[in-house]
């Protein structure tokens, strides 16, 4: 069963991880190195021991396939998971006037009264950047992250590589090739970005019909982070799989640093209890697109998704 798989990696994770600090300053249970594997013929591999909004996740998605690193289009689509960065980057500039925002991701924890003028802030700055093309140019760019590598990378000769559109292409010519890779991981790029890939390389395999998808990814929040980004890398193997003729095959989760942070153990343990449901049903449109950032959000449907209830848990900026 594909959801097994992930719960029994956030057990082991919490039974055998080295406690650890991090870059948040939050606390972690880590293990370098796992791999989880899951068949996309036996269902669309959403969580269901807990409600994940597969709303954001297609909206994520596409706006990766549009080589988009702006956060308009999210917010045009009530998408807010990464906000908080370019919020954060707004209220350290000189452009900001508002109160003291400084260390919110720890005063607002604290502070009743500062969570609340967080709030507003926030809400005022995802209004502007929705309103204002000047101030969402400014504000609402997150640097070359990870759609602009996917679809935009530049190279030291001043060209552009799309390197989705060449390995869909490969894909069709060439579907023996070992080199169907896309990578994030641009070591040039990285001091401009609001946040380093996370998840860093992906590369297809196909095999009697079926294409398959592995990922590395470097540095994974178990509990927040791993469910959106196994449901999105399965859902980017379903589209190139339209875009290819073929069917699919695994999508192949790899992991560097995967942990569980300090505040997430009791929601991690509340999740293990719970009960298993049957796997959703993903439906696409029935025709393939001219180009993978021509799918709109009407084009991609879940069917038959019954979860538990969603579990609430901070994120760590």
């Amino acid at each position: 069963m594909n959801e097994e798989t992930y719960l029994q990696f956030a057990r082991t994770v919490l039974e055998t991880g080295h406690h650890k600090n991090d870059r948040t300053q939050t606390g972690t249970y880590s293990l370098f190195g796992y791999q989880m594997r899951f068949d996309l013929q036996a269902g669309f591999p959403l969580l269901t021991t807990k409600r994940v909004p597969f709303g954001l996740i297609k909206s994520e998605l596409l706006w990766f396939l549009r080589g988009d690193s702006n956060i308009r289009f999210l917010l045009q689509h009530h998408n807010h998971i990464w906000d908080e960065w370019a919020f954060q980057n707004y209220v350290s500039s000189a452009a900001y006037h508002g109160p003291d925002m400084t260390d919110f991701g720890h005063r607002s924890l604290q502070d009743a009264q500062f969570a609340e003028a967080y709030q507003q802030q926030h809400e005022l700055f995802c209004q502007q950047i929705l309103d204002d093309d000047q101030f969402a140019a400014e504000f609402g760019e997150l640097g070359p992250i990870y759609g602009r590598q996917w679809r935009q990378w530049q190279t030291s000769q001043g060209e552009t590589i799309d390197q989705l559109h060449d390995v869909v292409e490969q894909i069709k010519t060439n579907p023996d090739s070992r080199r169907l890779i896309v990578s994030a991981w641009n070591p040039e790029d990285i001091p401009n970005m609001a946040l380093p890939p996370c998840h860093t390389l992906f590369q297809f395999y196909v095999n009697e019909g079926k294409l398959s998808l592995q990922l590395y990814q470097r540095s994974a929040d178990i509990f927040l982070g791993v469910p959106f980004n196994i449901a999105s890398y399965a859902l980017l193997t379903h589209l190139v799989a339209k875009q290819t003729g073929l069917q699919v095959g695994e999508f192949i989760h790899t992991f560097g640093d995967a942990h569980i942070y300090d505040n997430h153990v009791e929601q991690v343990k509340l999740q293990l209890e719970r009960p298993i449901h049957d796997a959703p049903t993903l439906q696409l449109t029935d025709e393939p697109r001219a180009d993978l950032a021509d799918y709109q959000m009407k084009d991609i449907k879940l069917l038959n998704y019954q979860p538990e209830p969603a579990i609430s848990a901070p994120i760590a900026v």
